[in-house]
Order: C-alpha cells, then sequence, then structure tokens
C-alpha cells in the first residue's frame, strides 16, 4: 500500500472519528438541554408543599387576638448528605445539636415504605426564626438540607383563652378522614374558634413542582413551573369580643371559679366570655414545651381547660325567676297585678321552702324585687297544674315547650364546641322517679325558684337576659362577627330572630322588677349613678360547701347595651360578688371606665378578693334545696 493512500484512508477515519463525535455531542445536547424526556427519565419529580398563612383573629376594634409565627422544618436526603461530605461539626454546632443526635436523625427504618434514601424526610421540625436564623445563613455548605416554612400561632395578648382554642398536628384519623384536605405533618384547628372555623382560617396549600436527580439535588422546575399552585392565605376573622372589656372582666374573675358571658342584645354578638381560672393562651402554642404544659393544665385540680362559660351546668337559683313569671303570665298562671301573700314561704302540708322577710308582693314587678320564693312557688304550681291537679304531665309539657324556646334544655347554637345543653327535668324522668301518675306539681316545686334537677349553662343565662332585654326574641350568641373576604355567608344563621312563646308586653312588669332589684333590693351595690340598670340576684344553694353567687343583668332600660350574667361558684349571695362584678363590666363596657371613688373602691376589693381556697367542683347532681 502507497504512502499516500494510507494517509488517505487515516484522514477518512479522523473525519468519520470527528463527525462521530460531532454527532455525539449534538446527541447529548439534544437529550440534555433540548429534550427534556432524557433528563426527566434519570430524575425525578417532586412535589413540595407551600404552606399557607392561616387566618388572623382580631377583636371587633380590629386589635390583633391571634397572629401567625414562621417556624422551619430542616429535611434532609440521605443519599445527598454521604455524596457531600459535609462538615458534620460546623453543622451541629450551628443547630446546637450533638454529632450522637445527627446521626440518630439521619438514620431511618429504611425497610418502611415511608422512608427512602434519595427522597427528602424530616431531620428536625419545629425550629423557631432565631435559633434557625444563623443557620440557615450557612445553609448552602450542607448539600441535602432544605428548609420549608410552617405558620403557627402566636398571641400579642394574654386573653380568651378558652374561645380562641389551639391548633394541633393533625393525627391519621383526621387524614384519613379529609384525605384532600390534609397529610402528615399539616396542623388543624383543635378548640375553640381555630377548631369552629377551620374551613375559613385553614387557607389552601400551595405546591412548588421540581426536578431532582437521583441523589436528591433540585435540577430545575418540571414543566417549566404551568403546575406549580400558590399558597392561599385564610380567611381574616374579626370576632365580636371587646378586648379591653375581656381583659377587664378577666381581671376581675381573677383568683375566682365560675364564669362571665356578656351579649349586645340587638345582635347576640358576645362582648366577652370569661371562664376562671384561665390560663395563658401562649403556652399551648405549637413548640417543644407545649406537651409538658398541657400535662400540667390537665393534672390542676381547678379544671383551667373547663370552659365553664358554655360546659358548666349550674343551678340557676333565682334568676329563673323571671323566666318563670314571663311563662306564668303567658299562660294565664299569674296576672302582672297579681298579689300573693307570704306567709314566711311556700307552706303545703309537710312541704315548706322558706322565703326572707320583706314587704307586700302586690304584684310580678315587686315579687322579683324581693324573689319572694313563696310567689315563684304557687306561680311554678299554677303553670303545672293548668289543666288540673291531676294531670301535671301535661302543664309540665307546656312548661317545658316554652323552655326550650328560651334556649334552655338544649344546646342553643354558639359558634364554639363543646357547648352543653343544660337540664330540664321531663315528665319521664318523674314518671322513673315517682311512678307513673304519682307524681304531682310539689314532687318538683323547686323547680319553680332555680333549683333542684333544673341546670342552665351561664352561657344560656345571659341570652336569657337578653330575651328579656328584647322583650322576647334573641339571636343566637356567636363570636364570628365578619370574614373578611369571603363570600359563603357561613354566618347567616346569627342574623335570624329567635323568638319566645311569650308575648312581649309581658316582659314589661319583669324589666320593671328587675330595675327595683337594683334600685333597692337585693342588688343596690350593682348600682351605676346615672345608668337604668336592670338585674336579678341568685343565691343558689350548695350542698357541697358554701352558695354559690349569681346575677344577671342588662343596661341601659331602654335600648339594651349590654346583657350579662354572672357565676361565681362557692362565694356566698348574689350579691356579694356576682352583682358587683357585673354592674363593674357593664359600667366599663358603657362608660370605658369606673368614675366615682366609691365604685373604684369597690372595683379594688373585687379584683384583689381570693376565692380559690373555698372552691368545690360544680354540682353535678343538685338536690332539691331552697332558693332565697
Amino acid at each position: 500500500m502507497s504512502n499516500d493512500l494510507y494517509q488517505s484512508r487515516q484522514k477518512i477515519l479522523q473525519a468519520v472519528v470527528i463527525l462521530l463525535g460531532i454527532i455525539l455531542l449534538f446527541r447529548c445536547f439534544q437529550l440534555q438541554i433540548w429534550d427534556k424526556s432524557y433528563q426527566q427519565k434519570q430524575s425525578f419529580r417532586q412535589i413540595i408543599t407551600q404552606y399557607p398563612s392561616r387566618g388572623l383573629i382580631y377583636d371587633r376594634n380590629d386589635s390583633l387576638l391571634i397572629y401567625n409565627i414562621a417556624l422551619y422544618d430542616l429535611q434532609v436526603t440521605h443519599e445527598s448528605v454521604r455524596r457531600g461530605n459535609i462538615d458534620t461539626l460546623k453543622f451541629c454546632r450551628l443547630l446546637g445539636i450533638s454529632p450522637e443526635q445527627f446521626n440518630v436523625n439521619m438514620e431511618k427504618d429504611w425497610s418502611d415504605i415511608k422512608f427512602s434514601k434519595r427522597k427528602p424526610f424530616d431531620f428536625m421540625t419545629k425550629l423557631n426564626p432565631d435559633s434557625f436564623a444563623r443557620f440557615e445563613e450557612h445553609l448552602f455548605e450542607f448539600p441535602g438540607f432544605e428548609s420549608i416554612i410552617r405558620n403557627v400561632r402566636g398571641y400579642p395578648v394574654n386573653v380568651g383563652a378558652h374561645f380562641l382554642g389551639y391548633i394541633s398536628e393533625v393525627t391519621s384519623k383526621q387524614i384519613e378522614k379529609n384525605k384532600k384536605l390534609y397529610k402528615q405533618g399539616d396542623y388543624i384547628g383543635a378548640s375553640g374558634l381555630e377548631l369552629a372555623y377551620e374551613k375559613q382560617l385553614m387557607g389552601e396549600r400551595g405546591e412548588r413542582h421540581v426536578l431532582k436527580d437521583k441523589w436528591g439535588k433540585i435540577q430545575s422546575r418540571y414543566k417549566g413551573g404551568t403546575l406549580d399552585k400558590s399558597a392561599k392565605s385564610g380567611y381574616d376573622l374579626v370576632t365580636t369580643i371587646d378586648l379591653s372589656l375581656q381583659r377587664y372582666a378577666e381581671i376581675l374573675m381573677q383568683n375566682k371559679i365560675g364564669a362571665v358571658v356578656a351579649i349586645e342584645p340587638s345582635t347576640g354578638e358576645i362582648l366577652a366570655m370569661v371562664s376562671s381560672p384561665t390560663f395563658d393562651p401562649t403556652i399551648l402554642a405549637i413548640d417543644k414545651n407545649r406537651g409538658a404544659a398541657f400535662a400540667l393544665l390537665a393534672a390542676d385540680s381547678t379544671d383551667p381547660l373547663f370552659n365553664r362559660a358554655l360546659m358548666a351546668q349550674y343551678p340557676p337559683g333565682s334568676i329563673f325567676k323571671t323566666v318563670i313569671a314571663a311563662i306564668g303570665m303567658q299562660e294565664g298562671a299569674i296576672k302582672a297585678d297579681e298579689s300573693i301573700p307570704c306567709p314566711g314561704g311556700f307552706i303545703m302540708g309537710n312541704l315548706r321552702v322558706g322565703c326572707h322577710g320583706h314587704g307586700a308582693t302586690s304584684d310580678v314587678s315587686s315579687a322579683i324585687a324581693y324573689s319572694c320564693n313563696n310567689y315563684f312557688c304557687q306561680t311554678y304550681r299554677n303553670i303545672v297544674n293548668l289543666y288540673g291537679y291531676d294531670f301535671p304531665e301535661k302543664g309540665m309539657n307546656k312548661l317545658i315547650e316554652h323552655l326550650r324556646a328560651f334556649g334552655l334544655g338544649r344546646k342553643i347554637g354558639v359558634d364554639l364546641p363543646g357547648e352543653m345543653s343544660g337540664n330540664i327535668p321531663s315528665v319521664a324522668y318523674f314518671d322513673k322517679r315517682y311512678g307513673k301518675g304519682l307524681w304531682r306539681f310539689s314532687n318538683s316545686v323547686s323547680v319553680g325558684i332555680g333549683q333542684g334537677e333544673m341546670q342552665i349553662t351561664p352561657l344560656q343565662m345571659a341570652n336569657i337576659t337578653a330575651i328579656i332585654a328584647n322583650r322576647g326574641y334573641y339571636y343566637i350568641p356567636h363570636l364570628a362577627k365578619e370574614f373578611r373576604g369571603d363570600k359563603s355567608d357561613v354566618l347567616k344563621r346569627f342574623k335570624e330572630k329567635q323568638y319566645t312563646k311569650v308575648h312581649p308586653r309581658h316582659f314589661e312588669s319583669i324589666i320593671d322588677g328587675m330595675e327595683m332589684v337594683v334600685l333597692a333590693g337585693t342588688a343596690i351595690n350593682a348600682a351605676i349613678p346615672g345608668v337604668s340598670v336592670c338585674g336579678k340576684t341568685g343565691t343558689v344553694q350548695n350542698p357541697h360547701g358554701i352558695d354559690h353567687s349569681t346575677f344577671i343583668a342588662f343596661a341601659p332600660k331602654e335600648n339594651p347595651k349590654i346583657a350579662i350574667a354572672v357565676y361565681v361558684e362557692n362565694s356566698g349571695f348574689g350579691s356579694t360578688f356576682a352583682a358587683p362584678i357585673a354592674s363593674l363590666i357593664i359600667e366599663k363596657y358603657l362608660r370605658k371606665e369606673i368614675e366615682s371613688e366609691m365604685r373604684k373602691l369597690l372595683e379594688k376589693s373585687m379584683i384583689e378578693s381570693n376565692l380559690m381556697n373555698k372552691w368545690q367542683k360544680p354540682i353535678k347532681k343538685p338536690a332539691n334545696q331552697q332558693n332565697n
């Protein structure tokens, strides 16, 4: 073979090699840069959750009650860390953990389908911004680690723990029930308004679709981000609560056991709701100390987690006489101007319900002012015997029908979980206890004065007061005033009037009597100069200890702005604690401050009083006791 021919073939071979190289390079460019299908085959797609901001919660005057705090979850891809050869000691120093803890957090049960060395999993969770900030500056030094921002709750003011509620991590049962809404690690409303309005507050998760290589490193956005979805924040909730009034009511109730509920009668909006003792809502915020804090609250013998405002079921005592009077007049069992003399109590054979000495009960108004037990035992008897002495069942059913229209013996429908219904003794109950056809009104006469088997929640007491203030109707008490931006009209049911079966005219004499209670009766210490306060005291017999003090009131008499119920356990007469606390709250709401020196001294006395050493558990099954 000649030298020229050899060189010619060599050049041809070189040209072929160069051409093949060009073709190979072009194909690589096509596969890796131009044609994404090859890249996608060598990569895996991951959906990164974008967590929404939960709706904020405000009081009625736009003061913030709950806001959001950012927490960080640190996720890791095992294979990326193994290949990255990171500085483990520096990593641990920045996060404040030991190398041993690092190794524990890195290792999982790789036989479990939930974990993969090539997919991210939680390394550490719930890292607060302060502790995470210095680490985040160096995050780029640690390939395989990535942070995810989560929003949890913060509380700018230490009030309203019972009705605000708290959030917690979803359980497996909740995920199974709502697969489209939640996944592992999500937070959900667990109590209070957080639970009641979870759907409105939670927002909608977003998604970021990315391509990662086989070691877990992000290569690019999947399909240019066309499948990405932005997170949508939850709706902000404006509550009906007046923050300054709520704070003031909690101060007055400190070191006492009981509840306060204040309502705006014209709307049913709850202005303040206090369950005492209460607790700082921040201690149940999402952090590493939460479990221990919850355990301490649960172990506290005073039951601070128990919302007495809508869960405690108490005998109402004499405040119930206002309801009996209204029903009695509606059914013709008594007339507004009817006089019933009091011989020192209700006496029938061996049955005696005592009464304290008072002036003549010439009508319903004076009977309420004097809180005459005999007057209302007689009225109760007339109601139960409407269809004859031997047919108490029919009269009792008529009474129950009225009481349920007043929102008693059933849940009113407040927008909070856990509401209790209270108790109205039924015909079936008396049939079982005494025998069908064998009982008469005398077996239940204590019900007529708010004792015996009758039980009412403080929320129901405040609602009764609003009914009287409105002369026969109410709006369902509620805490949600508005969801900003929400068009679903979820609050529609709170705008509808709920009527009792009592004509408006029958409430006038009751209201006059309640005004007399404050002007010259058992609650004279509840009088506010220049304000027409209408109220009714109750001293509830307690077989387990000192009597309970209760008081209902509204003001002003015409065009009422506030209706309130106060219940203080083991504190004596209704006028001792419940009445002055209620009147101070009313004055604070109407005038924004306590004006006279005498009233300021009363305020100081209420704030400084400590009744905790007299505490007894709420009565669950009250015995038949008289009431004054």
